[in-house]
């Protein structure tokens, strides 16, 4: 279904993956400025796995930019399924790279922290070198696949990686932890694994305004700050309402998982910053934000 609001809009911005963490808020975001028209389309409407349909429906909307949020993202299920992984976020993304170049559209390709190796020791600039591949979860691959496939097919790509990010609006780590805390069943969270949760708002925001900035190239964008899983969930637990549980750290060789997830993946944000003038809030804030609105809804 699209989503358009102000037949007057100066600006079209199409959104793939609309009905995702990052693409619900994005779409609703993009739809309180006035001056952009924002055509939202989730998986049926357009599968990017299918090159007529992406070629078609993009030249049909003739958006000025174009976001792609669609992703096959379930990072356990990659390691079964690393060629259907490859087909949606290695090859779709070079094709909606290729649509959007063809009638001149902008594009913003969202992509990850899994396309580091986890070795890093301080946060990750946006020049640092990804891979090696055969160091990478199936999910990490097909991303790097995807931001390869993006920079041969389009001449001027945005690319913001990002990491843990959680919303409200589908499954993730928050909600999934807050859950099992309730039902008394969260007993260890690892806690050698670093990185920083991203709302899903926080980063649709950034991402108007790199759009706003007409900004191309590499960003990182998170939340700033960073902890470890157990942290986040301990975090989330203290401050969720009518939850009284304790929970231990543990290691990742402790709670093993079949996809290989990086030991520390916390990203350098200063190209971010310096391109837009804005500050990411810290994610203990966004934390907090969450939480408030699961309560009141």
């Amino acid at each position: 279904m699209d989503t358009v609001q102000s037949t007057r809009a100066a600006t079209r911005v199409l959104v793939t993956g609309a009905t995702g963490l990052l693409g619900t808020p994005l779409c609703s975001l993009i739809a309180q400025l006035p001056t952009i028209q924002c055509i939202g389309l989730a998986r049926s409407d357009l599968d990017i796995a299918f090159d007529e349909a992406v070629a078609k429906t993009i030249e049909r909307h003739m958006p000025h930019w174009v976001i792609n949020c669609a992703a096959y993202t379930k990072v356990d299920d990659c390691e079964s399924n690393e060629e259907w992984a490859t087909t949606v976020n290695g090859v779709g993304a070079g094709t909606v790279a290729a649509a959007a170049a063809s009638i001149g559209a902008q594009l913003v390709h969202v992509s990850t922290d899994y396309v580091f190796d986890g070795t890093a020791r301080n946060p990750i600039p946006v020049d640092a070198p990804t891979g090696p591949p055969e160091k990478l979860s199936a999910y990490g691959r097909s991303k790097l696949e995807g931001e390869q496939a993006v920079i041969k097919n389009h001449p001027t790509p945005m690319i913001v990686r990002t990491a843990w990010v959680y919303g409200l609006d589908g499954p993730c780590f928050p909600r999934a932890i807050l859950n099992l805390a309730r039902e008394g069943k969260l007993k260890k969270v690892v806690n050698d694994q670093h990185g920083a949760p991203t709302f899903a708002p926080d980063l649709a925001e950034a991402i108007i305004h790199l759009i706003t900035a007409n900004a191309s190239g590499i960003f990182h964008v998170t939340n700033s700050g960073s902890c470890s899983w157990y942290e986040f969930a301990r975090y989330l637990i203290e401050r969720a309402p009518g939850i009284d549980i304790t929970i231990q750290p543990c290691t990742t060789a402790e709670f093993p998982r079949p996809a290989r997830r990086p030991a520390y993946s916390v990203l350098d944000l200063s190209h971010y910053e310096a391109v837009t003038g804005n500050t990411m809030r810290d994610w203990c804030a966004a934390a907090d934000d969450y939480v408030f609105q699961l309560h009141i809804d």
